[in-house]
């Protein structure tokens, strides 16, 4: 996640304060300023930085926390309950018009933000919530912008309406409206053109759309990757076309993420929605105190559990599930389970949400990258192996005998001990699942991923 390095620095940070019996004043203060370098070191806002240690220091240094059974714990949580304030404290949910009236959001940004697809996401959320939008491609310049709205509506089975690069924006965002009335459509979702930079024809152009049909909602994009830059945007956007809400992409990536920490503050604007990866199913609502907790190494369990639920299908988790107490699992249901990992954000998507993995519990629990790629990587030969196999043999694991594990070890390309490695693993992951069901645990299994 983009605060990797951010989270490592408060933990070594608060380490140090938890090793301490009883805390003075300079053990705070001392506490503070490596706070203060890491924030300014994943590009917060220095005037941000600097509201936001002066409130964790006024709380901190108080009789109540200096004289407490356990200091240390009480300044980690004065810091997690600043930061949930300092991004919102509440969450945000974007607003409907009421009963059938038609609810008209714009999107803006700068080109490169990745807000066409953020588009499509946002449409995505919605369609799952039982409403029927309506897609308005705006962007009449960039080259291939309706096409991949068009690519990316079809993917989330959500109707785009276009009319071509030869109308004014304000035209086709009118007649979307128009059609979204005629169709039963409850929201229009405008993607307009995005720039390179902030002009005063982008300003002029959304605008012209706001005084031809009644916006409801703006939506501004920003990229994550662009640091303190994307702020400033954000306040510019906000002073010259004026914004609702905002949505941070790519804060799944290597990103200093100070962006996310620094938009609420400096433009009054909440954060609606987080993107977390380039699947179109990788938009999160943004919960400012889920969010701290990732930042603190605490895991985000409520937000995994989420995730499960909408990408997990359910009725192949069950038969899955009945398989193990059968002792009937075989590679094809290996392949399901890994793929339904993935749907979940795979090894370093899971880790990064699991409480304890983070290093905050005390004890040294915490995953490395290279770690996480290691078992990303294990997983994928694994996969290729399986892939090698017949279906008689990904159906029967006991076919497999010495001569046919040649066989898919040449054509997975791997040495012939990985693909006995492999067997020897699954079938000791049967027994274990055989000597669980014997132990009367009827009813506990759940599926593994």
């Amino acid at each position: 996640m983009a605060f990797d390095s951010l989270t490592e620095k408060l933990q070594n940070v608060f380490k140090n304060l938890r090793s301490k019996g009883r805390l003075t004043e300079a053990d705070v203060k001392e506490a503070l300023k490596e706070i203060k370098r890491a924030l300014l070191a994943a590009d917060v806002s220095f005037r941000v930085v600097k509201d936001f240690i002066k409130n964790v220091q006024e709380r901190a240094v108080g009789q109540d926390v200096m004289n407490g059974l356990n200091p240390g714990q009480m300044v980690i949580k004065i810091v997690n309950e600043e930061l949930v304030k300092l991004m919102g404290s509440e969450t945000t949910e974007i607003k409907f018009q009421p009963g059938s009236a038609i609810t008209v959001i714009l999107m803006a940004g700068l080109q490169g933000a990745g807000k066409t697809t953020t588009t499509a996401k946002l449409a995505g959320k919605f369609k799952l919530k039982g409403k029927k939008p309506l897609l308005a491609a705006c962007d009449v310049y960039r080259p291939a912008a309706i096409k991949q709205l068009q690519i990316n509506g079809q993917k989330q089975g959500v109707e785009v309406f276009s009319m071509g690069e030869n109308h004014k924006p304000a035209n086709i965002a009118k007649a979307a409206v128009e059609h979204a009335k005629k169709n039963g459509n409850h929201i229009v979702i405008l993607d307009t053109a995005g720039r390179l930079h902030i002009d005063e024809d982008m300003m002029a152009e959304l605008q012209e759309i706001k005084e031809t049909v009644e916006v409801h909602q703006t939506i501004l994009v920003i990229d994550a990757m662009t640091g303190q830059d994307a702020v400033n945007v954000a306040a510019e956007f906000d002073q010259k076309a004026g914004i609702d809400g905002v949505i941070v992409t790519k804060l799944d990536g290597d990103t200093r993420g100070g962006a996310a920490l620094s938009v609420k503050a400096v433009t009054g604007k909440p954060i609606l929605y987080v993107g977390m990866g380039e699947k179109l199913s990788d938009l999160e609502q943004f919960y400012p105190e889920r969010m701290a907790s990732r930042i603190l190494g605490m895991g985000d369990v409520l937000t995994l559990i989420e995730k499960a639920e909408a990408e997990i299908d359910e009725e192949k988790a069950k038969q899955i599930g009945q398989k193990m107490k059968k002792n009937q699992f075989d590679y094809n249901d290996f392949l399901e389970s890994t793929k339904q990992m993935k749907n979940l954000g795979g090894v370093s998507g899971i880790m990064g949400m699991l409480p304890g993995l983070g290093g905050l519990g005390g004890r040294n629990m915490k995953i490395t990258d290279e770690q996480t790629e290691a078992a990303e990587k294990q997983m994928a030969r694994m996969e290729a192996m399986i892939y090698s196999m017949t279906p008689k043999e990904r159906a029967n694991p006991e076919l497999i005998n010495p001569s046919r594990k040649h066989r898919i070890a040449r054509g997975a390309g791997v040495d012939i001990s990985e693909v006995n490695r492999m067997v020897k693993q699954f079938d000791g992951m049967k027994k274990m699942m055989k000597t669980m069901n014997r132990g009367g645990k009827k009813g506990k299994f759940r599926f593994p991923f």
